[in-house]
């Protein structure tokens, strides 16, 4: 079962079920460690259609363990995109009137070029070999990508989390391809408190035997322990103490009594538990590595002389950010440090903060103001870019 899961996920990475745009030789793709990745390669999938004027392209970017499929059925789980919610026809982002386009990120694990691609020099997956990856290297793919679609400028650019990490990345590199901006409970760099997480997460991975110095395709192994631990502690990030509460509380999973042994007497240890062992059926141990190095490297000001506002500098984007007020991860004050730089460098900015005890994760989900925030700033921008409705 195992070996099955393993061999299906590997396909995915060399042929995923979704589009792919291939780049050879003569466009190699330059990456802030100082090399070139050449040949590479995107996953992505589209949804709506591109209008004659090419203006109406938004462009959604996933979180850490998010994938292209944000609006159709994921190949390897075979459950919804993960977010249908959001996206589709006649949804706040519109399909019958926007073209959507999500990218699989460079690093990922689910048909651009990772760790569990095949490296076309020695025959094997790249595990190691493959450069770091920063939000930055990510930002450039996508960009080969839009221009591959011959898109000047983005309708709008929105994403969440890491996501928000990318949109943030776009309106500082390339602020002229970008008419409006949506970055979602996420920050301009990453806090040591959550780096330190990552690096929890990361020795889980690589304390694993089965880790074999990333080398386990190879092996015809996969860490899985070690990964399923580390979404564990991950996840216990994405939520809030307030929402623990709610759902589990100190309630017993499956029995009337304390066993007084380790196995889950607890309701939230059954669900992490099970959180983790379905994450290592659909993500590589190694792309684990790679996303939370990404993130952990972001930082905006530092790229910018420590200064945020310069990172925004003469920008013409229209911006709407959101938080939560539970969200512990990426708290309220970094989306504000954000606005304040913004405000500093001029730009048009409006900011939301949503109150609910869903935490982190509370982007992904059926939230009611942000749908209604969303909803309103693509309308208003639509307007100001003369889209009809």
């Amino acid at each position: 079962m195992v070996a099955l899961r393993m061999k299906r996920t590997n396909n995915e990475a060399d042929e995923p079920s979704s589009p792919v745009l291939r780049f050879g030789a003569d466009k190699p793709l330059k990456l802030d460690a100082g090399t070139l990745l050449s040949p590479f390669q995107i996953a992505y999938k589209t949804y709506g259609t591109l209008n004659d004027a090419r203006s109406n392209a938004i462009l959604v970017c996933h979180a850490l363990t998010g994938d292209q499929h944000v609006a159709s059925t994921n190949p390897v789980t075979g459950k919804p995109g993960w977010w249908e919610v959001l996206i589709g026809p006649g949804k706040i982002i519109d399909t019958s009137r926007f073209f959507v386009i999500c990218s699989n990120v460079i690093g990922g694990c689910l048909g651009s070029t990772g760790p569990a691609t095949t490296n076309p020099a020695t025959g094997k997956p790249y595990g190691l070999d493959l450069p770091i990856i920063t939000i930055r290297d990510m930002v450039r793919a996508q960009l080969m990508l839009v221009d591959h679609f011959g898109i000047e400028k983005l309708f709008s650019v929105l994403g969440g989390s890491m996501g928000g990490m990318q949109v943030l990345q776009w309106a500082s590199s390339f602020p002229e391809r970008v008419f409006s901006a949506l970055p979602i409970a996420t920050g301009a760099r990453h806090s040591s408190q959550n780096i330190a997480f990552h690096e929890v997460g990361r020795q889980a991975v690589m304390a694993d035997p089965d880790w074999h110095g990333g080398k386990y395709f190879e092996q015809g192994k996969r860490p899985e322990k070690g990964l399923a631990v580390a979404r564990m502690a991950a996840h216990i990030t994405y939520l809030s103490e307030a929402a623990l509460h709610r759902k589990f509380g100190r309630n017993l999973q499956d029995r009337e009594a304390l066993t007084f042994g380790f196995d889950a007497d607890f309701q939230i240890e059954s669900y992490l538990r099970h959180q983790g062992m379905t994450f290592v059926d659909r993500f590589d141990a190694n792309s684990y590595l790679y996303m939370t190095r990404a993130m952990d490297y972001f930082d905006l000001a530092a790229d910018h002389g420590g200064r945020l506002a310069d990172a925004f500098a003469g920008t013409k984007t229209r911006f709407c950010l959101v938080s939560f007020t539970s969200d512990w991860l990426f708290p309220t004050e970094e989306s504000r440090s954000v606005v304040h730089a913004l405000n500093a460098a001029g730009a048009s900015v409006s900011f939301v903060e949503i109150e609910t005890d869903r935490g982190h994760d509370a982007f992904l989900l059926d939230e009611p103001e942000l749908f209604a925030a969303i909803n309103g700033f693509i309308a208003s921008a639509a307007r100001a870019r003369g889209l009809s409705a």
